[in-house]
């Protein structure tokens, strides 16, 4: 019962997510996979450990077919601005 007492406000729950790690969807077809140091009321994050994926979709108008391809880069660390987050959750174990 004290769990939910100590959720208050939807930050809360970002806040029992700090030194994990977490999934972070951002506009642009980005994808965010590290350890959450810190955050703040704008979602401004501070990740380590960061495993980025970005989702490139290519549309050929002569053959009309469309390709997909996806980027990966590692940083150790990494300040993501608060206004492309779309989505922060722990991993699917």
């Amino acid at each position: 019962m004290e769990k939910t007492e100590a959720i208050s406000e939807p930050l809360d729950l970002i806040k029992l997510c700090l030194d994990e790690r977490v999934y972070v969807k951002l506009r642009g077809d980005r994808e965010l996979f590290g350890r959450l140091h810190a955050y703040d009321q704008h979602l401004n994050l501070v990740l380590g450990e960061v495993q980025e994926i970005v989702t490139v979709v290519e549309i050929e108008n002569s053959l009309k077919k469309e390709s997909v391809r996806t980027h990966e880069r590692v940083f150790p660390m990494l300040y993501v601005r608060g206004d492309s987050v779309i989505l922060i959750s722990p991993p699917v174990k």
